[in-house]
């Protein structure tokens, strides 16, 4: 994407404003302002700005000059907040975002003078987006689209997709797109509150990050792409439908609306900046993007106008004429909770697994079912499969003397999933052979303690503050009582965690014999959390809760076990 620099104006309550207007002005000594907006928006609002600067509009006698370059708002945003890393060189004037999150999120984190007001240059509704030939089929079906299809199919109950409906629906990448914030939006109203709530919207992240893109052009030009995915469906904004099927030779897609309602991106335009006279300008320029002949150049280049009533022009075959009814529950405050559980959920793991080995898991997790052990590896295969590229994993295994005198043995060392830890094979190659391979010890007792504590800090030695740093055992519960004392362990935590470099420690323990008292001390020093499963059937459900525990960390209740 071309840098780009925003300039909007907002009027900031007491500036005031006199001799502005359109007319005669003295191009001696401008004023320029300079506005970033955002990539799709920036064409439409470009030409706005070369007939803004050709009417001799001015303040006090001086013409106002405005530049306009595409900028994706999260650069801005950390310009404006004063960050420093991925930041612009020069701090814009005004900013045109493709959804009003960004804004209110730059304010919440302390930017400094960003007006109170905005004002909304265009409008765009979130589609389900399809080639023709899958939207007939749908349609043939009578499958509406859905927000509950941004979730695994395991959330609703299936195995997997009918195929009837859609067996993958990508969504924009929340990090960089408006239109990715809003599904998460969405995603957050459709589970509410109850108890599963945490759960579900753990699910939706999973996939979302493990299909998501940064780029709308990229995600439409995809859908007619051989391979792995043969019903493909992608949320997008309608505007990027709209640009798509204007290109020569593509195969065109069609907007489809959601049953339950949608979300408007609405490109808002916010002064950022103190200085009077720029900020008039500004606000001149505001008041030029909201005039009849803009807002009928944004809907030639396919959106809808600033109210949101008249379709992009022309609208098309693909392209429903009237809006979509919007979803009247997602509140500006659903949609920051969101982005704010995203932020929480999305950041990469850096985790290291424990497989506890010793003879308790060879042990039946219930009379004739499989073994502890089996259960176990079946929950580190589902994991392996849910965690994204982004991921940097290790795998242990633990019993008292396992090997040469040490109560730990390292299978794959803790590094990115991507990558070998030697030789050829990525680990998460490794992961599922080692997997199958992991075995228990039948004479070997558990070293449950002293495994806890050196993983804990092996994890906390190379704490990585991008990544989300944890330490999962799976494990029969029990400690032969040989090492480490429990009370030692949770004195040597309490001593060694550090709330500015959290280590979460997750538990997973297989059938009924776990101490849970005891582990539910240990994992609760460091915010984390202890699960028990007694069937192989809880394995998903247990895996996400666990994951979940990122919407709190690291402030989280205390363990319930």
């Amino acid at each position: 994407m071309a840098a780009s620099a925003v300039v909007l104006l907002l009027a900031a309550g007491a500036v005031r404003v006199m001799g502005a207007g359109l007319g005669t002005c003295s191009a001696r000594d401008p004023i320029l302002v300079g506005v970033a907006a955002a990539v799709d928006i920036a064409p439409p609002v470009m030409e706005a700005a070369r007939r803004f600067n050709e009417s001799e509009a001015g303040v006090d006698g001086r013409c106002v000059k405005v530049q306009v370059a595409e900028q994706p708002p999260a650069p801005v945003l950390r310009t404006l907040i004063g960050d420093r890393a991925g930041a612009l060189p020069q701090r814009p004037d005004g900013w045109i975002a493709d959804s009003s999150a960004w804004v209110r999120l730059a304010r919440k984190q302390g930017a400094q003078d960003v007006a109170s007001d905005e004002t909304v240059v265009a409008t765009s509704p979130l589609v389900f987006a399809t080639s023709r030939s899958l939207a007939q089929r749908f349609a043939a079906g009578r499958t509406a689209m859905s927000w509950d299809m941004v979730f695994p199919a395991t959330v609703r109950g299936q195995l997997e997709p009918t195929d009837r409906e859609p067996d993958v629906v990508r969504v924009p990448d929340p990090s960089v797109s408006g239109a990715g914030i809003a599904t998460v939006a969405a995603a957050r109203d459709i589970v509410g509150t109850g108890p599963d709530a945490s759960k579900e919207l753990t699910a939706f992240v999973r996939m979302a990050q493990a299909g998501s893109a940064p780029d709308y052009r990229g995600m439409l030009a995809a859908i007619d792409a051989p391979g792995f995915w043969t019903r493909p469906v992608v949320v997008v904004p309608e505007q990027s439908v709209w640009a798509h099927n204007q290109g020569a030779g593509v195969a065109p897609v069609v907007a489809l609306h959601p049953k339950e309602g949608t979300i408007n991106l609405d490109y808002p335009y916010v002064v950022t900046l103190a200085d009077p006279d720029r900020a008039a300008g500004s606000r001149l320029f505001a008041g030029w993007l909201r005039s009849a002949e803009t807002q009928e150049a944004v809907r030639r280049d396919g959106f809808r106008t600033a109210d949101g009533r008249e379709p992009p022009f022309p609208v098309g075959p693909d392209i429903p004429a009237d809006a979509p009814e919007a979803r009247p529950s997602i509140t500006p405050e659903v949609i920051d909770e969101a982005l704010e559980a995203w932020s929480r959920l999305a950041p990469p793991t850096r985790i290291l697994v424990l497989a506890d080995v010793s003879k308790e898991t060879a042990e039946p997790i219930r009379p004739g079912g499989e073994t502890r052990l089996d259960v176990a590896i079946e929950a580190a295969k589902i994991g392996i499969k849910m965690f994204p590229d982004e991921t940097a994993i290790g795998v242990w295994e633990f019993a008292r003397k396992l090997q040469g005198g040490a109560d730990q043995r390292r299978l794959v060392g803790l590094g990115s999933i991507t990558e070998p830890d030697s030789g050829q094979e990525i680990r998460r190659t490794s992961l599922f052979r080692i997997a199958d391979g992991i075995k228990a010890f039948p004479g070997r007792a558990s070293s449950l303690y002293d495994s806890i504590l050196a993983g804990f800090r092996d994890v906390s030695k190379d704490y990585d503050p991008l990544m989300s740093n944890s330490l999962l055992l799976l494990t029969a519960g029990e400690d032969d009582g040989r090492g480490v004392s429990r009370a030692e362990l949770v004195k040597a935590l309490r001593a060694e965690w550090d709330p500015e470099r959290p280590v979460q420690i997750i538990v997973v323990a297989f059938g009924t014999g776990a101490d849970r008292n005891a582990l539910n001390e240990i994992v609760s020093v460091t915010n984390g959390q202890l699960y028990v499963a007694e069937q192989p059937g809880q394995i998903i459900d247990v895996f996400l809760s666990a994951l979940a525990r990122r919407l709190c960390h690291p402030t989280c209740p205390g363990s319930a076990g």
